[in-house]
């Protein structure tokens, strides 16, 4: 699947593969919203692979111009929710919501590229309004993947459980079995009363410095090859 990105913006990261490859634990299906969507990874892939039907919510129109490009090209069909999430009007529910969001604490040093700034930082969407829409445009039982900050496990836990969303599976990443976890990857459903299964670790790089077996071959599952171009806006998308 080839993939184009912005050689100057925001671009996916191994963050998304891995997040792809934990929602493949649930096997999605039905109608699917793929919230901060950037160039359009973890939505199509999972529209590659399951039978989803793809929404997709971003922000900044030069994003969405290359999402728009990288579904066309890869033969997928996506519905358009431009604008602001907190501020987006949706006029249906989704069995599935799916997000990569902004969560550096907006208190570091920023870049002031507007593009990086947007697609990092966490006051461009700031958590607790954000799960809060997430549980009320989720259908009865719908599903919630995401990952964020490891470090703001807590403030993710106690926001899904105000919004009955409860986390049902979690799983940390390290890039090192002996290095502190970097985010959190977390399933959480509507209403749901299971217990909290808390997987073991995804680790990365091995003490070699190479990709463990796990993280290489969800690399090889996502098959993404990624390309660099300007220029794609609303001119040229039919291109």
């Amino acid at each position: 699947m080839f993939l184009y990105q912005p050689p100057g913006g925001y671009c996916y990261n191994s963050d998304s593969i891995f997040l792809v490859d934990f929602a493949r634990r649930f096997a999605p299906g039905g109608k699917l919203l793929d919230v901060g969507c950037g160039v359009g990874i973890l939505s199509l892939l999972l529209g590659r692979d399951y039978p989803v039907e793809v929404h997709l919510s971003e922000k900044q129109p030069r994003m969405l111009a290359y999402a728009r490009h990288n579904f066309a090209i890869n033969g997928i069909a996506a519905r358009e929710h431009p604008g602001d999430f907190l501020e987006a009007e949706f006029s249906e529910r989704f069995d599935w919501i799916v997000s990569n969001p902004p969560f550096y604490d907006p208190r570091v040093t920023q870049s002031k590229e507007k593009c990086l700034n947007i697609s990092r930082y966490a006051h461009h969407l700031p958590l607790e309004p954000f799960v809060a829409k997430v549980g009320r445009l989720l259908a009865p039982r719908g599903r919630f993947i995401l990952c964020y900050d490891a470090k703001q496990s807590d403030r993710l836990l106690e926001a899904l459980r105000r919004e009955r969303l409860t986390p049902e599976t979690i799983r940390f990443v390290h890039s090192k079995i002996d290095r502190e976890a970097k985010i959190v990857m977390v399933q959480a459903r509507v209403g749901s009363r299971s217990l909290c299964r808390v997987l073991p670790p995804l680790v990365v790089f091995g003490s070699d410095g190479e990709y463990t077996s796990e993280a290489a071959e969800a690399f090889v599952r996502a098959g993404t090859h990624s390309l660099k171009a300007e220029g794609f806006d609303e001119r040229n998308m039919e291109q």
